[in-house]
């Protein structure tokens, strides 16, 4: 992989970071530069940023933002800063996990085929992390595969990204536009994989490259698992339907009634997460609040989606984003 670049956004959550950083540090190879976003953390995130940058074993550059802008914001600015660098590749990932020695290696195996991926996860117990979703375009939601989806192939074609892991190439990121800051948190990096899926297959790998290492409570339903969440969370997993239908519209795939129906399922689910995860119902509130917000985002008529990001003023990108390849 050339001038892979890993860009990781966090907020306060030193010690995670502190572990992701020292996982770095042991990969068999490792990136050209990590991109390091700050969103204002409040805990010693900057000391750890410090000292990991004056070891000098790991190429880190460090950006502390004034306010937080949420994941989508953090990862917005990483990316803008990785391809002003010069990336070729982007790993795109969040605090709370580690990657493991072999990473690099494991997913470059399957650079040459594919430009945008995500390879397996570990849970914080060390058991295989359930992700395998598809995008129904029809009703605006995501929805678990319930197969094994390496029975037959390596490699499982799906249109969802995850700020988890998500390596894609650098022509891809430029054609879809940064990571949209207006999510805040939530269906950010699921959308911003459906639109690197409009350009180029997006894979699901079968090579285990990291580890989570926040534990969450969680329920396990037989064909998903259900973590707990926050009233933060809930409201914006609401309130960024207006953002998901306004970029279905952009595509020319926004179906009004199934959408609707889009949006009862995942009201119904978070208060299904509520009752089993959480034993309460008090954050309905913030789901009620979500969907409120979100009408007036789907009833802008001047929202446009995140726009491409030119190539630097003498600089020609290596190549263009591969054309779709229905076979995978």
């Amino acid at each position: 992989m050339e001038n892979l670049f890993a860009v990781v956004v966090t907020y306060n959550r030193a010690d995670f970071l502190q572990s992701l950083l020292d996982s770095f540090s042991c990969l068999d190879t490792r990136p050209e530069g990590i991109i390091v976003v700050d969103n204002a953390s409040s805990d010693h995130t900057a000391d750890v940023a410090s000292r990991a940058i004056a070891a000098g074993d790991l190429p880190i550059r460090y950006e502390r933002l004034q306010e937080n802008l949420g994941g989508s914001g953090g990862f917005s600015r990483g990316v803008e800063l990785a391809l002003e660098a010069g990336a070729g590749w982007l790993w795109l990932m969040d605090d709370d996990v580690e990657v493991l020695p072999r990473a690099v290696d494991e997913l470059d195996r399957f650079t040459s085929d594919y430009s945008c991926m995500i390879g397996r996860r570990y849970d914080a117990n060390g058991s295989p992390f359930f992700w395998q979703h598809h995008f129904v375009e029809a009703l605006g939601i995501f929805l678990p595969v319930s197969r094994d989806v390496f029975r037959h192939s390596d490699v499982f074609r799906t249109n969802v990204g995850n700020f988890e892991g998500m390596l894609m190439k650098a022509p891809v990121a430029r054609s879809i536009g940064l990571p949209d800051p207006r999510f805040f948190i939530t269906w950010d990096d699921l959308i911003y994989g459906w639109l690197a899926a409009q350009k180029t297959p997006v894979v699901y790998v079968n090579a285990f490259v990291i580890r989570k290492v926040r534990a969450q409570r969680q329920v396990d339903l037989g064909l998903r698992h259900l973590n707990d969440s926050s009233d933060l969370s809930r409201r914006y997993v609401m309130r960024n339907r207006g953002h998901v239908a306004q970029y279905l519209r952009a595509y020319g795939k926004f179906n009004r009634i199934g959408f609707g129906v889009g949006t009862a399922l995942t009201f119904l689910k978070e208060m299904v997460r509520l009752g089993l995860v959480e034993r309460t119902l008090k954050g309905s509130g913030a789901l009620w609040r979500g969907w409120r917000e979100s009408r007036a985002i789907l009833s802008d008529q001047g929202w446009e989606p995140m726009p491409p990001v030119p190539a630097p003023v003498g600089r020609t990108p290596p190549n263009s984003p591969p054309e779709r390849d229905e076979r995978a």
